[in-house]
């Protein structure tokens, strides 16, 4: 071959050479490149090398609307109303809801809350028919010789003026709400918190001879008639008794001494639900079952029969004090058994408050209480002052004393 002819084929060779080293790096380069991306990418369903946002949600961009979700109009999907007919309909929910809440016990507080104030419970109430009578006076208390058999009725009427209020003179004196519940008066026009011995033989009275003694007691309401929520939680409407006897009776072993003037005294525990019974005095029974007594039950009565309350106070007096720092000491019970006075202390007349009222059928009424003491039955008491004219208890001594039934 001319050496012509070997210098073109050289260069032919070289320039085809140089083509496919050309072409061979760019495949090279092309597959690298691709099989380094494919280790890089994740597996579809792998998501722990993803960015912390979640992947339902669209992370904002420069040119994306903003979110103007909070400057919409409330929409039903939020529980509130949207457009007239919703918002009416929305507000008889609320109402209704409202209802509900004071039925359950729920009221708005001071503070604009709701409080919690649950009771009674269906367990609270029981049938007086399937009740075994049970009340019966001891032997030892059946009167002797030297007791005191005779009784003095105050008439002061049912509270027909309607005297309420949520004070107590004589375990909160001076403070406003100092019960926590509703009480209604009987005899003094004047008690509130504010009562003094000097306001109270000053003021007029609902009791007949003059007699300026205070009686009060919680209220009983009425659970199926709504009305304005009551003190802490006490919701129902406020039950009138259709009957009201204070009767201080005698001692069946001696003869009773005058009360003092001012005399403070109280019946039953108005905590007693959390306190213990100990104190605890209060009878439940319905008219025309009287032999049959409940302490920690409300009783159902037949229909004609009405709900009666019983509250005996204490009649045992130390001698010298007409009050004490529990408002107890200076007052004591009888001794259950004899019905003697223990310790020294004088017999004094026994007030017997009974309590009479027409309450819808079923387990629908309940007293005032405490809202930590769920308006139990066995928290039922009642309080007495006694601002009777020196002349009134002189009176009322005599007739119990001789056995006369006056008043």
């Amino acid at each position: 071959m001319p050496a012509s002819h070997r210098r073109r084929l050289s260069a032919t060779h070289l320039i085809v050479i140089a083509l496919i080293a050309l072409f061979g790096s760019a495949g090279t380069f092309l597959a690298v490149t691709d099989n380094a991306s494919a280790r890089t990418a994740p597996p579809a369903d792998d998501q722990t090398s993803l960015p912390p946002t979640s992947p339902s949600v669209t992370s904002p961009t420069d040119n994306a609307p903003p979110d103007r979700s909070d400057d919409r109009p409330d929409s039903p999907a939020d529980g509130r109303a949207d457009g007239p007919q919703q918002g009416r309909e929305q507000g008889q929910k609320n109402g209704q809801e409202q209802k509900n809440e004071r039925r359950q016990g729920q009221s708005p507080g001071p503070d604009g809350q709701n409080h919690q104030h649950s009771g009674p419970a269906a367990s609270d109430f029981v049938d007086i028919r399937g009740v075994r009578p049970n009340a019966r006076t001891p032997r030892g208390q059946r009167p002797a010789p030297s007791g005191s058999t005779g009784s003095f009725t105050s008439r002061c009427g049912r509270n027909e003026e309607g005297h309420r209020n949520p004070d107590n003179f004589i375990v909160t004196p001076g403070v406003r709400n100092g019960a926590h519940h509703l009480h209604d008066y009987v005899g003094n026009r004047s008690t509130d918190a504010f009562s003094t011995d000097a306001s109270l033989s000053a003021a007029g009275t609902t009791c007949d001879r003059g007699d300026k003694s205070t009686y009060f007691w919680p209220v009983l309401r009425d659970l199926t008639r709504d009305s304005a929520t009551g003190e802490e939680g006490n919701v129902g409407r406020v039950l009138t008794p259709t009957s009201v006897s204070l009767t201080f009776r005698g001692s069946p072993a001696a003869k009773v001494t005058a009360m003092p003037k001012a005399l403070r005294s109280i019946t039953g525990d108005a905590k007693a639900f959390t306190n213990g019974t100990a104190n605890a005095r209060a009878q439940w029974t319905c008219t025309g079952f009287t032999d049959r007594v409940l302490t920690d039950k409300y009783p159902l009565c037949p229909r004609g029969s009405q709900v009666v309350r019983q509250l005996d106070f204490p009649s045992c007096w130390d001698g010298r004090n007409t009050d004490s720092a529990d408002h107890r000491a200076h007052l004591a019970f009888p001794d259950r058994a004899t019905g003697r006075c223990q310790n020294g202390l004088k017999a004094v007349p026994q007030l017997r408050m009974t309590l009479t009222y027409k309450v819808p059928q079923g387990p629908n009424f309940a007293v005032d209480s405490f809202p930590e003491q769920l308006r139990k039955p066995v928290t039922d008491h009642a309080d007495f002052a006694n601002f009777m004219p020196d002349r009134l208890m002189e009176s009322a001594v005599r007739c119990i004393n001789s056995g006369r039934r006056c008043g």
